[in-house]
Parts: C-alpha cells; structure tokens; sequence
C-alpha cells in the first residue's frame, strides 16, 4: 500500500526579510538619483534594471515550504513567489537519527552537535515544530519541519520507534 502526503508550510517573514524590502527599494531610489546626476540619458534605463532586479529579488523573501511524503521518503521543495519551485531536502526517514520536538531538551544535546542547521518550517516555534538529525551530503545536519497531524502520522509508520519523540 503506497502512503502519499502533502503539506505546504508558508514561512513568516523575518525582520532581517523586512529590513531587506526596505534596503531594495532604497536602492532603486539611489539608483535613479545617482544615474540622473552622472549619466542622465540612461536614468530611466539604469532605474528600470535595478527595480526589475529589486523587484525578482523582493520576490525571492515571499517562501512556502512543501512536504511530500512517499512510502517513507520526504521532500522537501522551496517554493519563491508561488512561481519558482527548488528541492531544498530529499531523504528517507529510516535515515534520521533521532525526530523530536524542538524544545525537547533531552535530546538538545544531539541536535547541538549538527554541523548545520536548516530551517523549513514557518519560523515560529509551535506545537507541531519538529527537528530532525540526519546524515545529509556527509554532514550532520538539523533539519526544522513542521508537520501537521496527517504528515506525522505518515512519518510515524515508517520511522523506529525509538528514533520518533513526538510531543504529547
């Protein structure tokens, strides 16, 4: 019998997101005044460029995250601007070493010892924030989902018993 889940997990913008909104269109406006006082033929020219840059780069901030789940495998796709899709993880639940909720402080001490750390779920800890340690690319590596009910189900028959804490 094939298990197939889905989940899209729409990320929060960060302060860091919104203080780089405002730094692009800073730039678009410097642009257009630094190219009108050099180089005023090509002002409106170099100001389009740098706001079509501004405006791709803007769009690169807006994330969702989607989980799909088959018979025990879990992708993970970046999803920029609703537009632009990019697997960003791929692995095999059996792989991870432990799966806990990320204020499980039994087990923080594994996952302290990941040499990186990637964040795919909203950005805000809540009930259903889960970190997993794996072996990814020949690295230990932290990896923040947040699954629904559903998803975790799912995960749950594939995974060992002993490998899965999940928060009651």
């Amino acid at each position: 019998m094939d298990i197939f889940k889905e989940q899209i997990v729409k990320r929060n913008p960060t302060k860091m997101d919104n203080i780089k909104r405002i730094g692009l269109g800073i730039a678009v406006i410097l642009s257009f005044f630094i190219s009108v006082a050099l180089i005023p033929p090509f002002a409106p020219i170099i100001t389009l460029a740098v706001g079509f840059g501004a405006y791709y780069l803007n769009g690169l901030l807006k994330v969702e995250y989607e989980y799909v789940f088959t018979n025990g495998e879990l992708d993970i796709d970046a999803i920029y601007n609703r537009s632009r899709r990019k697997r960003v993880f791929s692995s095999h639940v059996n792989k991870f070493e432990i799966m806990a909720h990320v204020e499980d402080t039994t087990h923080s001490g594994s996952f302290n010892s990941a040499h990186e750390v990637r964040d795919y779920s909203s950005g805000t800890v809540g009930p259903d924030t889960y970190a997993c340690l794996t072996n990814y690319q020949g690295k230990s590596l932290k990896v923040v989902i947040e699954p629904n009910e559903k998803m975790l189900d799912a995960i749950k028959g594939s995974i060992s018993r002993s490998k899965l804490h999940i928060r009651k």
